[in-house]
């Protein structure tokens, strides 16, 4: 699958390890952001995802889908490989 993933994410996160696992079995690649490493970058991702601080924050081709729990139920309704196409 070709398309844009970006994922903020924290080593030390469990949902963020989640999420990576979940992205990692559809076979899609992402670009991964660890905002522990780069603080710099917390305050790109919670303007781009709206005032969302909590990690992993998680977009799809530019579109915010919010984080782990978000992207699982979108996986739960069969609306994440649609989004993923």
């Amino acid at each position: 699958m070709s398309n844009d993933v970006i994922i903020y994410t924290k080593d030390y996160c469990p949902f963020c390890h989640r999420a990576k696992a979940l992205l990692d079995s559809k076979g899609v690649t992402y670009t991964e952001y660890d905002i522990a490493v780069q603080p710099e970058l917390r305050e790109e991702m919670i303007e781009k995802a709206n005032g969302g601080y909590t990690v992993p924050q998680i977009f799809i081709n530019g579109q915010h889908i919010g984080g782990c729990d978000d992207m699982m139920a979108l996986e739960a309704q069969g609306k994440l490989t649609q989004l993923l196409a």
